[in-house]
């Protein structure tokens, strides 16, 4: 019998490594084949992602860009942004190629940050910002609920992402303006349920800020619809 068990443990080490070699699992920052002991990321890449300290500096470079815009209780951003680089490799991953594991994994990393800061305590609901239904159709799942599902765990706070809506869809912003990002983003998003939040401290997810325009507009209709407060988080910051 134990010459059996160890014949078939061998026999499916054996055709696990052959369904590695044929189908390596790769890391998704930068390409190369992981170890069996690694997740999604290979361990060098970890260590070398460009991680931000903005979760303990409240005059961080997110939380200025909405100074004088929205009365936020704070705003950060895991890491840096760069065209090409590895961070952009994983929210491609993310949005684009179905890789809902990696926002995950990358909100576990986010909410133990968060967790662990004097800036985002006594955070009452987490909210992922929405995506319009038409969006949510073609790409089949909205990529800032997954990061928020990450944070969640770790934070051990509830989230919903049914509250926050987005009824009317929008331009693309690639190439617009901050102030047109604004005015692009004005009266796009609703609340349901409005007594859900009256009183809480919302922490609001996305993936990329660049401009802040989305965030700032999902803010202030939570700020309008009662939340006496509104916190920001993200993966990335756009330099």
């Amino acid at each position: 019998m134990e010459i059996l068990k160890s014949k078939k443990s061998w026999l499916q080490q054996w055709a696990s490594d052959l369904i590695g070699l044929l189908f390596p699992n790769l890391c998704n920052a930068c390409g190369t084949p992981i170890f069996q002991n690694e997740n999604l990321i290979c361990t060098k890449c970890q260590y070398d992602l460009p991680f931000t300290d903005y979760h303990v500096h409240d005059e961080n470079r997110v939380a200025k860009q909405f100074w004088g815009r929205l009365p936020l209780n704070a705003a950060m951003a895991m890491l840096y942004f760069r065209k090409g680089a590895k961070v952009q490799n994983l929210i491609h991953s993310l949005k684009y190629n179905n890789k809902t594991d990696v926002g995950v994994m990358l909100g576990h990393m986010l909410g133990e940050r968060l967790k662990n800061s004097p800036l985002y305590q006594n955070i009452d609901l987490i909210m992922p910002v929405p995506l319009h239904q038409k969006k949510l159709r073609l790409r089949g799942y909205n990529q800032s609920t997954f990061i928020v599902e990450g944070v969640s765990k770790k934070m051990e706070i509830d989230f919903y992402d049914n509250i926050l809506i987005r009824p009317v869809p929008t331009e693309s912003q690639t190439k617009k303006s901050r102030y047109n990002r604004y005015e692009n983003m004005k009266s796009v998003f609703k609340i349901q349920n409005p007594e859900k939040i009256a009183g809480k401290h919302i922490l609001l997810i996305d993936d990329v800020i660049t401009t802040g325009a989305t965030l700032e507009a999902c803010a202030n209709v939570l700020l309008e619809n009662g939340a006496s407060k509104v916190s920001i988080a993200a993966l990335a910051f756009a330099e």
